[in-house]
């Protein structure tokens, strides 16, 4: 069963076989990009808890946040997306639901990012996890949400569009899909 859940260093083992399984490759909807280089491939057991800390004040819209790359960053609430089958949870992706959009957002990035992991792809875990986060954004009072992939990411595309993604254009590299919040 697929599921959204907030990091949680209980499942540090997993999350570090996740990550390891992405090998060189920064995971979409992970947030590893605001971290510390050097924390960003810590797969101990307290490099898990400081990951968790880093990224859990993005989801809190009291906290001030600073500038990044592109512009302001925006609150995003992270999870993890896991797989529980015979009592076992593992941590299969990694899913960023963004509060808003800025410019940078709403050309290229969207409201949703998101992963699986190399070795469990193909189950659906993409688009029940995407599923899920539109009926998380309903929450935060969107009506609908972006969500971009790359133009030849065609097993991405087909998620969206399982999800109800209506895709609106293509800007650059990027596809843009408009998912309503039901």
């Amino acid at each position: 069963m697929t599921e959204l859940r907030r990091p949680d260093a209980r499942l540090a083992t997993s999350w570090a076989q996740t990550l390891a399984d992405f090998g060189d490759e920064h995971p979409a909807g992970s947030g590893a990009w605001l971290l510390p280089p050097a924390l960003r491939r810590d797969l101990t057991p307290a490099g898990c808890h400081a990951w968790v800390e880093a990224l859990t004040p993005y989801a809190d819209r009291s906290v001030a946040l600073g500038e990044g790359p592109h512009g302001p960053l925006v609150h995003s609430t992270f999870w993890w997306i896991v797989d529980t089958a015979d009592g076992v949870e593992e941590v299969v992706g990694f899913l960023d639901l963004r509060h808003e959009l800025t410019p940078y957002l709403l050309e290229t990035g969207g409201h949703v990012g998101y992963s699986v992991r190399p070795a469990r792809r193909r189950e659906g875990h993409a688009s029940r996890a995407l599923a899920l986060a539109v009926g998380e954004a309903r929450d935060l009072g969107l009506d609908r949400v972006l969500v971009t992939c790359d133009v030849d990411n065609l097993a991405s595309a087909r998620t969206v569009e399982r999800c109800g993604g209506v895709c609106e254009d293509v800007r650059g590299d990027k596809r843009r899909y408009w998912v309503a919040v039901p």
